[in-house]
């Protein structure tokens, strides 16, 4: 017989919504409810006419929620600790998920705590960095604090790399788990590219040398390395394109800046592969990932990376074999790395066709199962503690 979860996924973000926790979340559920495990998912009213959602094992407690600055269309939820105990008295879960560490999440560990339920909590975006990029530097101590001591309410945080987790433990967090990110390569390969995209929506031909950027165009992901980058490509590949697939608050200035920028908007599913394909390079020099989603995609979809040797470029990309990583912060190695993949062919050939084969083991099936294994341990062990009787359901093997 094989324990099914009641599981509560707490998070402000969520499907349709275009970022990386909202995509890990949704595959990570996914995997889990095809085996046969509930969820029960708290998250806040994004709009008016935002309803709460009943899918195949998954039901939605909708709560109320405010804009969070610098992010339009995003909203973080307000403390509903009175809303979850009532919901989780009358329908209780066996372990709560906390996927974002705003109030809501604070919330739901304190109605955790009042029903002795176990936390596993996710530490998914690092607010104390982007503090710095949105003129709130002085308080990057105060969220550090409060990041730290939110995180080590749970009975578990999860990390995406082991190099998170080393520097979580180092900053005093307890309990520390890690469990990766997967990579849909059915979606995203090299298969996908579209000679007719890039002459129709584009207009390169196939020499040209396109060179991409996904993500959100905001002052956080470092997208002034990307143009001086570009430019310096432009030195000895005078007809290159930098494409931006994405949106966010610099996109009007970039619009502004040149004529051989290109900017896709923000793109999804197979459209979104197709647009990762049909480009040649790609430039991640973000400093503020836990991981980094689109690192993955990009190698899956057979480009030549250029990223900083931290998140998900640091522990995918072996320099020189399947992509380019150099020193976090060195400005200069990595335009040198942009440029000496842009002239000279043979190497970014050679790169792109061992990036795709170097992703192909990162399945969202075997991550879903590690993180199943890790609820399964983390309720085992409060069970052990607080000597509590299970309450799981039981299906046939």
């Amino acid at each position: 017989m094989k324990k099914l979860l009641h599981i509560a996924l707490v998070t402000e973000t969520w499907r349709p919504e275009i970022n990386g926790v909202a995509m890990t979340l949704g595959r990570l559920t996914d995997g889990l409810r095809q085996r046969g495990h509930r969820f029960t998912l708290v998250r806040p009213r994004q709009h008016a006419k935002d309803i709460s959602a009943t899918e195949e094992n998954l039901t939605e407690i909708l709560v109320g929620g405010c804009p969070l600055p610098g992010y339009r269309g995003l909203r973080f939820g307000l403390p509903s600790k009175s809303r979850l105990l009532e919901a989780w008295r009358s329908d209780r879960p066996d372990i709560i998920q906390v996927a974002t560490e705003g109030p809501l999440g604070a919330s739901a560990i304190a109605a955790a705590h009042t029903l002795d339920i176990p936390v596993a909590s996710e530490f998914h975006t690092n607010f104390h960095a982007y503090s710095h990029h949105y003129g709130l530097g002085w308080l990057e101590g105060l969220v550090s604090a409060h990041l730290r001591r939110l995180h080590n309410k749970s009975a578990v945080t999860l990390a995406p790399t082991f190099a998170v987790a080393n520097e979580l433990r180092a900053k005093g967090y307890r309990s520390v788990r890690v469990v990766s990110r997967g990579v849909d390569t059915a979606l995203f390969n090299p298969a996908r590219r579209s000679d007719t995209l890039r002459a129709s929506a584009w207009n390169v031909d196939k020499e040209q040398l396109v060179i991409a950027y996904v993500g959100r165009l905001a002052a956080e992901k470092n997208l002034p390395l990307v143009t001086r980058a570009f430019a310096a490509i432009r030195t000895v590949r005078p007809d290159a394109r930098l494409l931006f697939v994405g949106d966010g608050p610099l996109r009007r200035e970039l619009e502004r800046s040149d004529a051989a920028y290109l900017f896709a908007g923000m793109r999804r599913d197979e459209d979104l592969a197709t647009h990762y394909a049909s480009a040649d390079m790609f430039l991640f020099p973000s400093l503020t990932e836990t991981f980094g989603n689109v690192t993955t995609e990009a190698l899956a979809s057979g480009l030549g990376v250029v990223a900083y040797d931290c998140a998900a470029a640091g522990e995918l990309i072996r320099n020189g074999d399947n992509g380019r990583v150099v020193p976090s912060g060195e400005d200069a190695l990595f335009i040198s790395a942009a440029v000496e993949l842009a002239r000279n062919p043979e190497l970014l050939t050679a790169l792109r066709q061992r990036a795709a084969n170097s992703v192909r083991h990162l399945d969202w099936t075997a991550i879903s199962g590690d993180l199943d294994l890790l609820l399964r341990e983390t309720i085992h062990t409060h069970e052990r503690q607080h000597r509590i009787i299970p309450t799981f359901r039981f299906a046939p093997d």
